[in-house]
């Protein structure tokens, strides 16, 4: 399984594509705004159809492009439920948004879970929940490679906001105590903005969320 790092839009939120030659099949992880230009090439290159569309949560700058991916690939679009209002009614969060930028509504074609076991690529992926930056943010974790593709609720040194509506800093804190803290230490951490990070590294170092519980 490769990972494409593909950071994109008016923030650079990092889209993820996860693709695997033997099976032909590719995955992409968040929707940033013209994220599908770069994923185009990078499916042709590997021999890959993409088939799944999985979104960590529903704030704009993971979802813009989904819509459009949606109609190019058909790919089948997977978020959790609690974000179903700002992916399919998206005009709900046009009060922080960029002005000038407009967001095209995506149908969720399948609910995640906590617990459930996504299987892509040959391989399986759990599903956890990670509210506190938004209500319905989920993260991928695969352990055989080792990573979690965790999108905003935990940053190389960092969290998400929790000033949005639908947050909260002591969910988030719980979130990542429970959710992300009791992965492997050597889990690779991708989150949706910045540089990648491991969970060892965050236990150990991170000033919002320290490992060790207040």
């Amino acid at each position: 399984m490769k990972i494409h790092v593909l950071p994109s839009g008016p923030i650079q939120t990092i889209g993820y594509l996860l693709t695997e030659s033997k099976t032909g099949v590719a995955v992409l992880v968040d929707a940033p705004a013209d994220v599908w230009e770069k994923v185009q090439p990078l499916l042709e290159k590997e021999g890959c159809v993409l088939k799944e569309l999985w979104l960590t949560h529903g704030h704009w700058d993971h979802t813009q492009d989904a819509a459009k991916i949606k109609r190019a690939s058909g790919a089948t679009v997977r978020a959790h439920q609690a974000d179903q209002h700002l992916i399919e009614t998206p005009e709900t969060m046009r009060a922080y948004l960029i002005p000038g930028l407009e967001l095209e509504a995506v149908k969720i074609d399948a609910f995640v879970r906590p617990g459930e076991r996504l299987a892509a690529l040959g391989r399986e992926f759990e599903v956890r929940h990670v509210p506190g930056h938004c209500p319905g943010n989920v993260l991928f974790y695969q352990a055989e490679a080792k990573v979690a593709l965790v999108g905003d609720a935990l940053f190389n040194g960092g969290v998400g906001r929790w000033d949005l509506p639908g947050g909260s800093f002591e969910l988030l804190e719980e979130s990542i105590h429970g959710q992300i803290y009791t992965l492997p230490d050597d889990t690779t951490v991708l989150p949706g903005h910045g540089p990648r990070t491991t969970v060892g590294e965050e236990k150990e170092g991170n000033p919002f969320v320290p490992g060790a519980r207040r």
